[in-house]
C-alpha cells in the first residue's frame, strides 16, 4: 500500500510551482504596495536554512543593492511566519542585498507554508532562475525527485527543461567528491566536468580534473586526453594479467610518484608508464628519479 504521507506530484508539488510563477510586483502605478503585499522590518526575517543555494556572489549583491538603493525592491520576498518571526521560503538574494543597502524593513507575501513545503518552494525557485552552480542545482533535483516520487521526465517538463539536460546534470553526482568540489567551487564547468565521468579510476579522474583545472583545457581537449586514457586502459586490459610481485611493485611506483603508473608486459620483459598531468607533476617525479643519484 502506498504511504498516504507521502504527497503525489498533483497536490504537492504543482502547487508550489503555481505560486512561483505568480509574477506579483511590489508597487501599483500610485507608487502603493499592491493587494497582498506587505512591509516587514528586515530585523524580524531568518534565512531559509534549507536554501540550496550555498555561494552568493559578492559583486552582484552589491549591484543588486546599490538598485534597491535606487528603485527599491521590486518583487516582494516569499515568507512563512514562524512564531513572532518569518522565514524566507523565496528571494533570499533580495534579502541579503537588502541588508547591504540599509533598508530597515522589506516587502513581503506571507504563505502558510509546512517546513518541506519552503524546502521545495527554495529549490524550485533557484533551479527555474538558474541561480544554483550545476553541483547545487543535481542535489536540488535529487531532493525533489527522491521527496515526490517523480521521474526525471515528469519533472523535466514542469521545470521547462529537456529530459536529457536535466539527466546530464543529475550524471555530475557520479563523480568522485573532489572532483564535484571542483566543480561546486567554478574550477571546473558542468561540460568539463561531465567528460571525466567516463573514467571510473578514482586517482585518474581526481588528476585528470586538476590537469584540466590548472592548464585551462578547452572540453575538446579534455575529451581527447580522456580517450586516449579509455583507448590505452582497454588495450592494457586485453593483455595477460601481471604477476602479483609485478603489482606490488606498481602499486609501490604509485605510492612514491603519486601519480598513475602502469606496467605492461611480464617479469622478464615489458614497460612501466608513469604519467603526469602538470609541470608540477613532472619536475616532481624526476627530483625523485634524480634523488636516486645521491
Amino acid at each position: 500500500m502506498a504511504n498516504p504521507s507521502k504527497k503525489v506530484l498533483g497536490a504537492g508539488l504543482d502547487a508550489l510551482f503555481s505560486d512561483l510563477q505568480v509574477e506579483v510586483k511590489t508597487y501599483d502605478n500610485e507608487g502603493k504596495l499592491n493587494k497582498g503585499v506587505s512591509e516587514i522590518a528586515i530585523d524580524l526575517i531568518d534565512a531559509n536554512k534549507d536554501q540550496p543555494r550555498k555561494n552568493f556572489d559578492e559583486e552582484e549583491l552589491n549591484n543588486l543593492a546599490g538598485s534597491i538603493r535606487n528603485f527599491g525592491i521590486l518583487q516582494p520576498l516569499l515568507v512563512c511566519k514562524t512564531g513572532g518571526r518569518y522565514v524566507i521560503v523565496a528571494g533570499e538574494r533580495r534579502y541579503r542585498a537588502a541588508k547591504i543597502a540599509g533598508l530597515s524593513a522589506v516587502p513581503v507575501i506571507v504563505r502558510n507554508y509546512t517546513e518541506q513545503e519552503r524546502k521545495e518552494i527554495a529549490l524550485i525557485e533557484n533551479i527555474q532562475r538558474e541561480e544554483l552552480n550545476p553541483i547545487e542545482e543535481a542535489f536540488a533535483l535529487k531532493s525533489l525527485m527522491q521527496e515526490h516520487s517523480v521521474t526525471q521526465e515528469v519533472l523535466a517538463q514542469r521545470l521547462g527543461k529537456s529530459r536529457s539536460a536535466l539527466a546530464n546534470t543529475m550524471r555530475l553526482l557520479n563523480l568522485y567528491p573532489e572532483v564535484i568540489e571542483m566543480v561546486r567551487e567554478g574550477r571546473l564547468t558542468a561540460g568539463q566536468a561531465r567528460t571525466l565521468i567516463a573514467i571510473k579510476d578514482k586517482d585518474t579522474q581526481i588528476s585528470y580534473a586538476r590537469a584540466c583545472a590548472d592548464k585551462q583545457m578547452s572540453v575538446r581537449d579534455l575529451e581527447a586526453m580522456v580517450n586516449a586514457y579509455l583507448t590505452r586502459d582497454t588495450r592494457v586490459r586485453t593483455k595477460a594479467p601481471i604477476s602479483a610481485e609485478l603489482k606490488n611493485m606498481v602499486n609501490d611506483m604509485k605510492r612514491i610518484f603519486a601519480t598513475k603508473v602502469k606496467a605492461v608486459g611480464t617479469d622478464s620483459k615489458g614497460r612501466f608508464y608513469i604519467d603526469y598531468y602538470t609541470r608540477d607533476d613532472l619536475e616532481r617525479i624526476y627530483s625523485l628519479i634524480m634523488s636516486l643519484k645521491d
